[in-house]
């Protein structure tokens, strides 16, 4: 495996975070490695629980998961965190309602696999940065059903509605995608608090100055703060050995 950089930031407008992201690049159960970033919601404590608690169910699970098919055990481990989530949120008032968003990737070989759920997002940046996940959120769908353009998105009212998430509903529909690597392909994770901060040209822009990760990294979560920080911010560089 490549070289895997992570962090979360507070931002400059929440009194709590509440991303959370995890990064093995060694195996974990059947997984060759994993990587998830995670953005919960709910008062008080409940979203940074929501999102902890999520990522350590799928890790834990995916450990324990004999099946071959990487997604049937991101499926079923995401099924789980689902279950337990709302099992917690009824049993504790002040956390009812809380849920989290979910981007899990592993890299097979030179085969990346991604399941989402939500508005956190997953990009492939080489020659450009293509976002690989789709968004499940309201503005998402107004875009995609013609309503609105990519630039009015950008700044909708309505930009923090999101469709599905971890803990929302009795059952959980990731999304799933296969993308065959090539030489020279970084993946980047992240929540909306840098996506909504930073246009994806900007992102592409730092990831291609001569610096280590960390200072990418680094560079993308003081401009996203300068844009205004109005969000926590999770965010995963992985770097393949291909």
């Amino acid at each position: 495996m490549g070289k895997t950089v992570s962090r979360t930031d507070i931002g400059l407008k929440r009194k709590l975070n509440q991303d959370y992201v995890f990064t093995a690049d060694l195996p974990v159960g059947k997984l060759p490695n994993l990587y998830l970033v995670a953005d919960g919601m709910g008062g008080h404590k409940a979203g940074g629980f929501a999102s902890k608690y999520a990522v350590e169910t799928i890790v834990e699970e995916v450990n324990i998961n004999k099946e071959e098919n990487v997604f049937v055990v991101l499926n079923q481990a995401i099924a789980e965190a689902n279950y337990r989530i709302r099992k917690k949120a009824s049993e504790d008032e002040s956390m009812a309602g809380m849920g989290t968003t979910l981007v899990a990737a592993t890299i097979m070989g030179d085969v990346l696999y991604v399941a989402n759920v939500g508005d956190s997002r997953l990009y492939l940046a080489n020659e450009e940065m293509k976002q690989i996940t789709i968004d499940h959120s309201l503005v998402e769908e107004m875009v995609r059903m013609g309503g609105i353009n990519r630039e009015q998105a950008r700044n909708h009212e309505n930009k923090n509605i999101i469709t599905r998430a971890i803990g929302a509903q009795s059952t959980v529909n990731p999304d799933f995608f296969e993308v065959n690597l090539k030489k020279g392909d970084r993946i980047f994770m992240c929540t909306d608090g840098v996506s909504n901060m930073l246009t994806d040209d900007e992102i592409f822009q730092i990831l291609n100055e001569d610096k280590s990760d960390e200072e990418k990294i680094e560079e993308i979560i003081t401009q996203a703060n300068e844009h205004g920080g109005r969000d926590n911010m999770g965010i995963i560089l992985v770097t393949p050995q291909l």
